[in-house]
């Protein structure tokens, strides 16, 4: 059983979509961000950056337990401790890896400043959030138009498509607004529409 502490974050959904879609055992310990409940002394213990999420292994590496935090990690130690959603074909499996990245250094940090820029900084500017509306968007056509002729981001369900699919669910008010991304749209109900993923977004 894989202990997993998370938060309703889109970091957190990203691992529990990975954990849902493995169809590994986990039990959940859910922190409450706004109360800093992540900043305890037991979970810093087993993450001294006190960030979720988290998963401790007790079949890890050699068969030791094993702590692991950043949800990419977290996707990526999944995926090759299974076998599965990390294509085998060489092209397939670069593009996952690209299009994971985007996500983690692109799209995901423009949209955690949507919200930091909005919610939590103690002066608000609605121009730098449209600032970063836009950019979010930005990379999202991107994502959009690789989809264009194909189901997923590397055209099999990988780690790709785990790690995009909660920024997209974060900022669907956003991309409906637009209105111009079928594809991307198309997508996401494709993914949403599966048990796994399902389960996983209403995990915490």
């Amino acid at each position: 059983m894989i202990d997993f502490y998370t938060a309703q974050t889109s970091n957190g959904q990203r691992a529990a979509i990975m954990l849902e879609e493995c169809q590994l055992a986990y039990r959940v310990h859910a922190f409450d961000l706004f109360k800093g409940e992540q900043q305890n002394g037991e979970f810093l213990k087993v993450n001294p950056a006190g960030q979720i999420p988290v998963i401790v292994d007790p079949e890890g590496p050699g068969g030791q337990p094993f702590a692991l935090a950043q949800s990419a990690a977290i996707l990526l130690y999944l995926a090759e401790k299974t076998g599965r959603f990390l294509p085998l074909d060489p092209w397939r499996r670069a593009v996952a890896y690209q299009w994971l990245q985007m996500a983690m250094t692109d799209a995901g940090p423009a949209s955690a400043n949507v919200f930091l820029l909005s919610r939590i900084t103690p002066e608000k500017s609605p121009a730098n959030v449209t600032f970063f509306e836009e950019r979010v968007l930005r990379f999202l056509r991107l994502a959009d138009a690789q989809l264009a002729n194909r189901e997923y981001l590397a055209d099999e369900l990988s780690i790709a498509d785990f790690a995009l699919y909660p920024i997209y669910a974060a900022r669907k008010s956003l991309v409906d607004l637009a209105g111009n991304l079928q594809q991307l749209t198309r997508w996401a109900a494709s993914l949403a529409a599966r048990p796994a993923i399902n389960r996983a977004m209403q995990a915490v």
